[in-house]
């Protein structure tokens, strides 16, 4: 049996004593591991130090090395997100609906854990975290499979959570994470049927296309952000820059960042010399169509291939259009169905863009930024779904069950 199929059979059994854990339980077991966290942040910060070494050795530089960095601040993040899971309702055992039927069967149909959940991701060592704690709250044992770039942080992360559950007495087969980190690995996950119930790809358009077209086991689908800020002729000019500044450059490499800018055809020749400039106080390259580029000097003439890519860098496509209608269909055609913003202050455009763009979450005058579990109150997240079967958006503890029907009787046969 390969070593794969024994973590299986560890986190199955795992899971089978945590689905009946009460929530007090759970609860106490997040602290516990938020606490040892935070009481390990020198050791954690040294392991992602050999990791950010070796990445920068290999090549690997911006926004790709702080998606990979972690620092205090991002290790109390961590923390805190696990004391927020912590501080929700248990989804386990809720009632979603119930009904008796005329023959005086009673039924229910209620929230129940989905048993062994495997993720594979990339270079965000804050997702071991995140995924524990989502996981664990939820009453499902996880098996990570995180990248080669973070296997220092990821294994001193497991390592100090897996020593704080066990020293406490939990089973800490709750919590793996395969340390050989070739392609194969992940291959043998995508095929572990029977000891994986659910996996779930975190990372690269290439990444989640490879699991999503190879996996035998079900697949959640946490798609890429090719995000979208569009303008429209009413908009305040002023705020429209700022939320454009922030979905781009608050943190550009993460898949709700904002990757190309439409402009309406009244206000392009005030608004995108204003937004511009505020770009390049960023260092962001623009990428535009003529209009753009004869505005902006410095601009790159953009090409097919720009308005589709998620650049996760300081790099944005940028375009002028006629409409609301044509920003939809641009959208149509190369968003991923992340988030998309519309900038206005006209209401029947505003309803327009959110009744027609088919995206997990439509935001009118704010950025793409807030599309994240603990913006939207649902305390960390394990990723944010572009499908439609199950979850879509940001998935909380909610997403990460499924449900039972509880049939109650007397007697009654068919």
């Amino acid at each position: 049996m390969s070593e794969l199929k024994k973590m299986g059979e560890r986190a199955a059994e795992a899971s089978y004593g945590l689905s009946a854990m009460l929530a007090p339980e759970k609860n106490k077991a997040l602290r516990l591991a938020a606490e040892a966290l935070l009481n390990n942040k020198e050791s954690i910060i040294e392991a992602n130090r050999a990791d950010i070494e070796n990445a920068l050795a290999n090549g690997i530089k911006g926004a790709l090395i702080d998606r990979l960095t972690l620092d205090e601040k991002r290790i109390e993040g961590m923390a805190d997100g696990l004391l927020q899971v912590a501080s929700l309702p248990d989804p386990v055992g809720e009632t979603v609906e119930g009904k008796t039927l005329p023959n005086g069967l009673v039924i229910y149909k209620r929230r129940v854990p989905m048993g062994v959940i495997g993720i594979i991701y990339e270079a965000r060592p804050n997702v071991t975290a995140d995924a524990f704690g989502l996981c664990f709250k939820s009453g499902n044992a996880v098996i990570l499979r995180g990248g080669k770039e973070a296997i220092n942080s990821n294994k001193m992360i497991v390592d100090i959570m897996r020593k704080a559950l066990k020293e406490n007495g939990y089973n800490e087969d709750c919590l793996q994470l395969v340390e050989n980190t070739d392609r194969s690995s992940a291959e043998e996950m995508m095929r572990l049927n029977g000891y994986i119930d659910v996996l779930i790809p975190r990372g690269g358009a290439g990444l989640i296309r490879t699991v999503v077209e190879n996996s035998t086991v079900p697949v959640i689908e946490t798609g890429t952000g090719n995000c979208h800020v569009y303008v429209d002729k009413s908009a305040d000019l002023e705020s429209a820059v700022k939320i454009v500044i922030n979905a781009k450059t608050q943190r550009p490499g993460v898949c709700n960042a904002c990757e190309s800018l439409l402009v309406h055809k009244d206000i392009a020749d005030l608004f995108i010399p204003m937004v511009s400039e505020a770009l390049k106080e960023k260092d962001v390259e623009i990428r535009g169509d003529e209009k753009v580029c004869s505005l902006v000097s410095g601009s790159v003439k953009a090409d097919e291939t720009d308005w589709g890519c998620e650049f996760l860098d300081y790099i944005i496509s940028a375009r002028v259009i006629e409409n609301t209608d044509e920003a939809i269909a641009h959208i149509r055609r190369y968003g991923t169905k992340h988030s998309e913003c519309i900038v206005t202050e006209d209401y029947r455009e505003a309803q327009k863009f959110l009744d027609r763009v088919d995206a997990a979450a439509v935001y009118v005058n704010a950025s793409t930024r807030f599309t994240d579990g603990g913006e939207f109150g649902l305390g960390a997240e394990i990723g944010i779904s572009t499908q439609k079967l199950h979850a879509r958006g940001p998935m909380g503890l909610k997403e990460l069950t499924t449900t039972k029907y509880m049939i109650y009787g007397n007697g009654q046969i068919r």
